[in-house]
């Protein structure tokens, strides 16, 4: 049997347990991670040998969704998992993140995460917990690994912040802010928000790195008593005497093309040709063509840097606060529901809205309490975009986040269902990209839902921020394009209201930041976020009007007990309803009844038919019903639909009846009044009252056992009158 060692460590309210030894002895490192009942298990392997012909350090890491651990069966055709969910995709991407930066930047030999949910109490959260488990199976692996890392989630609920919350309390937190880091800084931050204020987000940063400390010291306990010996690994690095003669053979060329091409494809035509001219004077040298290529880019990459850092000048002309030119447009799709384009320098993002019923919620089958979902948001990114072409091949993880970033920095300006009841999709198409296009996607979708009609509390905007530091200085940019997120240090995405921040996301390349600048990068960041909500005010002040081509929704709320009256046996009244008033229907199971149908008219029309299926009998109401039965004593009358009442022989007529059939007969319209509803349901009519004129009282006095019946010095003989 496998030795198994436990650590624990207090977070919070919570207590949070790192077992090792007893699982996967054969990975690199293995660990469980347990918060409650919710355990996560991860692995971490290293390759050999290093990969060849690659100049990127070849990380993978998966989080593989299990339903046993929620004690469900897949509800798939083939009862098991499939691809991952989208928060799977999320949670891999959140883990891969911070612990990029942290291996060997030479080191090309493929490390390979693997983490899955044994146990899951619907209550603690799984991503935080994968930060924590990847990062110390890591840590006590044979892989070189500069960490370990804590994670965790910071909320704010009831005026005070608090360390890892249960889902349940999330619900009325205003932040969802999760964040990884080293002892020494913060590494990676993602976050939602109901417009926090910036101070309020370093706030937060600080407690919750202050908070992950405990995890922190956690690990290295664990390495220091059960960590394995750092495998060697062969460095893959340019030779230092081909980076000595081609770095002092195109570092002039570079630092002149650099400054005299601002514009970003005459700057890539003078790097070609030097490349080429380059490549042409060495082909008969012993020099590898690729080694030459990235001595080449290397440099690049340093006279950009020195540029911004020395002279405050970016790759295009730039100031360090200086945004691209804006623009933003509407209602350019004349079939969709809404449409909104807007442009940041070269990259332009066209979103579409679509209003949907509620059936058309998206239905969720994971490990989580939500079910469904009413605000989507996708996003895509076309290999046109960017010039280029490659195969289309479904959703990429990229393509995931991206949409889920910009999702989560509108969610908190979508109307509640009562509110608004219509399902939201928004679609993002990428049509050019040189730089934050999922900004550029939070700035189209406000565009595209106030102009489809959808009462959004305040318009979003968003700024991507990048960094440039030698480790002393620091230039902090604003409005970066794709050169400047490739060769910078930093891609931090804010998006807010005027009122403050509703999303942002941050990753770096280097191993930590201070909160001085993160912080500068935040009050940065707002100057620009006012900037583009004037673009988008200036384009669109308010919600337009719903569509013409926009499903009506309009709702009523009926006793739950009345839903069986309104979807009838089999389903048959419903789809009845449907039919005759074109419309589609949803009943919820609190009573609340959807309709939409693109004919407003018909939509109230089926509105009046439900309310009088679900209609209660009230007494002293007076109504046209239809004769249904008849009896020796009386008859039945259905006053609404699938609901009669029992007028007694006396209250047939105003003087003496010998016979029912004396004055009605089967399928006749007679107006009752109703005088009486038993404990049991039982409703008792009276036609003589409407004929007579009583009130209820006086209907109710009469029409009691023992009292004078008809009508005081009535004709007895008289023709009976029918109403």
């Amino acid at each position: 049997m496998n030795k198994s060692y436990s650590f624990s460590a207090p977070i919070g309210e919570h207590t949070i347990t790192i077992e090792t030894g007893k699982l996967a002895a054969l990975a690199g490192g293995s660990v469980t991670v347990r918060v409650g009942d919710t355990i996560v298990f991860a692995t971490a392997t290293m390759s050999a040998h290093p990969r060849s012909g690659i100049n990127f350090f070849p990380l993978s890491v998966d989080f593989e969704e299990r339903l046993y651990a929620v004690g469900r069966i897949p509800g798939s055709f083939f009862r098991r998992e499939g691809r991952p969910h989208e928060k799977m995709i999320l949670a891999s991407r959140l883990i891969d993140r911070p612990l990029r930066p942290l291996f060997p930047s030479d080191m090309r030999n493929d490390v390979q995460i693997i983490l899955s949910t044994l146990s899951s109490d619907q209550e603690h959260d799984m991503d935080v917990l994968g930060i924590v488990a990847a990062s110390a199976a890591l840590t006590i692996s044979n892989i070189p690994f500069d960490g370990p890392i804590g994670g965790l989630r910071v909320g704010y609920i009831d005026d005070k912040f608090v360390l890892n919350p249960i889902l349940p309390q999330m619900v009325d937190s205003r932040l969802n802010m999760r964040l990884a880091g080293t002892a020494d800084a913060i590494n990676m931050v993602e976050a939602g928000a109901i417009e926090a204020s910036e101070e309020m987000i370093v706030e937060a940063l600080k407690v919750g790195h202050q908070g992950m400390q405990p995890i922190i010291e956690l690990q290295n306990e664990m390495r220091s008593q059960l960590g394995k010996p750092k495998s060697e690994y062969t460095p893959i690095a340019v030779d230092k005497a081909v980076k000595e003669v081609i770095g002092g053979r195109v570092r002039g060329p570079v630092s002149q093309l650099v400054a005299e091409h601002a514009d970003r494809e005459a700057r890539n035509a003078a790097v070609a040709v030097l490349r080429e001219e380059v490549l042409s004077e060495y082909s008969d040298s012993d020099y590898d063509e690729a080694d030459i290529r990235e001595v080449l880019q290397a440099e690049l990459k340093a006279e950009i840097r020195r540029r911004i850092l020395d002279q405050g000048i970016r790759p295009d002309g730039r100031g360090s606060t200086d945004m691209r030119p804006l623009s933003a447009e509407v209602g350019l799709l004349p079939r969709a529901h809404g449409s909104g384009l807007f442009q940041r320098g070269e990259t332009q993002v066209l979103t579409i809205a679509t209003l949907g019923t509620p059936r058309d919620e998206q239905k969720l089958d994971d490990l989580y309490p939500d079910d469904s979902k009413r605000y989507m948001h996708h996003y895509n990114f076309p290999p046109y975009s960017t010039g280029e072409t490659w195969f289309l091949r479904g959703t990429k993880r990229r393509e995931v986040g991206h949409g889920a970033l910009a999702e989560a920095a509108l969610r908190p300006m979508i109307p509640s269902e009562d509110e608004f009841a219509y399902t939201i999709r928004l679609v993002s198409e990428v049509m050019a990209s040189n730089g934050s296009t999922s900004m550029a996607s939070v700035c189209g979708s406000a565009l595209a839902l106030m102009d489809a009609g959808v009462p959004i509390k305040a318009p979003v905007g968003g700024i991507a921020m990048g960094l440039v530091t030698d480790g002393d200085r620091h230039v902090v940019l604003t409005d970066i394009q794709g050169l400047e997120d490739h060769l910078g240090d930093m891609d931090f995405k804010v998006a807010g209201t005027r009122e403050g921040i509703t999303a942002l996301q941050m990753d770096i390349k280097v191993k930590g930041l201070s909160y001085q600048i993160m912080e500068e990068a935040l009050m940065q960041a707002m100057d620009a976020r006012m900037q583009i909500l004037d673009v988008i005010t200036d384009c669109i002040q308010e919600p337009a009007e719903l569509s013409a081509y926009a499903p009506r929704m309009l709702s009523i709320k009926i006793s739950p007990a009345k839903i069986g009256a309104v979807i009838g046996k089999g389903g048959s009244t419903i789809r009845a309803l449907q039919d005759e008033y074109a419309v589609t229907i949803d009943v919820e199971d609190d009573g609340t009844v959807i309709i939409a149908g693109v004919d407003g008219a018909k939509a109230d029309a089926a509105i009046a038919a439900i309310e009088a299926l679900t209609e209660d009998a009230e007494l002293g109401g007076i109504y046209t019903g239809k004769v249904v039965r008849l009896t020796d004593f009386g008859c039945f009358v259905e006053i609404l639909p699938g609901m009669d009442g029992m007028v007694h022989i006396s209250q047939l007529a105003d003087y003496h009846v010998e016979s029912v059939g004396d004055v009605v007969q089967m399928g006749d319209e007679i107006m009752v009044m109703v005088t009486d509803i038993d404990p049991g349901g039982k409703i008792r009519l009276s036609r003589q009252a409407v004929l007579e004129g009583w009130t209820l009282e006086e209907a109710r006095s009469k029409d009691r056992p023992g009292s004078k019946r008809g009508r005081p010095g009535g004709d007895r003989n008289r023709r009976p009158r029918r109403s």
